[in-house]
């Protein structure tokens, strides 16, 4: 029998995080979903989440994407930490370096870890290693990112511009277009990213239908 590849190593090493991620998700989603009366055709059209995956995903039988989890967590006017963490957090927590759940993983072995979330506010940690890129979607209008570079260089594409963030750079910007990261430099790029979104959930379909009359897509 031939060894597992590092990919494979990788793989079943963070088997048991994912499962538990799953679960998680699986159960505030559907109570999120429950507590607001929707339907699962409702949300599927509030996220732009097919009604298969979000069936799928409120019985655990997938590891949704790092994209999926956002659109679902705007659609409720949460954040990201909601879907994953329990609803009644302390007064005082103290997350240690191996609870944070990492929701992206990159295929050189970069990650994407979810500190912790307060309110409309996330506050992650990426590790890009060299080559690797990231692509996000458009999150809810209003939407901003503060990205901090600790080690390494960013390139930080905005509305298909680039942006070079060295060292000790930080870039501040709309989030609520097309943006992406990626780690051209030979070293990894270490960086602490703050995600803050306005308040209120936030309909698709309204941006969608631009005979709709909205406040930047979302109701209130």
């Amino acid at each position: 029998m031939s060894e597992p590849t590092e990919g494979q190593r990788r793989s079943r090493s963070r088997a048991p995080e994912e499962a538990a991620i799953t679960a998680a998700v699986a159960r505030r989603v559907r109570a999120l979903r429950q507590a607001r009366g929707w339907s699962l055709d409702e949300l599927a059209g509030r996220s732009a989440v097919s009604r298969g995956m979000v069936v799928q995903i409120e019985g655990a039988r997938t590891n949704p994407s790092l994209g999926t989890l956002c659109r679902l967590a705007e659609a409720f006017g949460v954040s990201v930490a909601a879907l994953i963490e329990p609803p009644d957090a302390p007064a005082v927590r103290v997350t240690k370096p191996d609870e944070a759940p990492v929701l992206w993983h990159g295929p050189a072995g970069g990650t994407g870890r979810l500190l912790c979330g307060v309110g409309e506010v996330e506050l992650w940690e990426w590790r890009f290693e060299h080559g690797e890129r990231h692509a996000s979607g458009d999150h809810t209008p209003g939407t901003r990112e503060l990205v901090h570079v600790h080690t390494g260089a960013l390139v930080v594409t905005v509305e298909g511009a680039d942006h070079r963030v060295p060292a000790g750079g930080t870039v501040d910007f709309a989030a609520d277009g097309s943006h992406g990261y990626r780690n051209d430099d030979p070293g990894p790029a270490l960086v602490t990213m703050v995600v803050v979104m306005p308040p209120g959930e936030w309909d698709r379909r309204r941006k969608m239908d631009p005979g709709t009359s909205t406040t930047n897509g979302r109701s209130t």
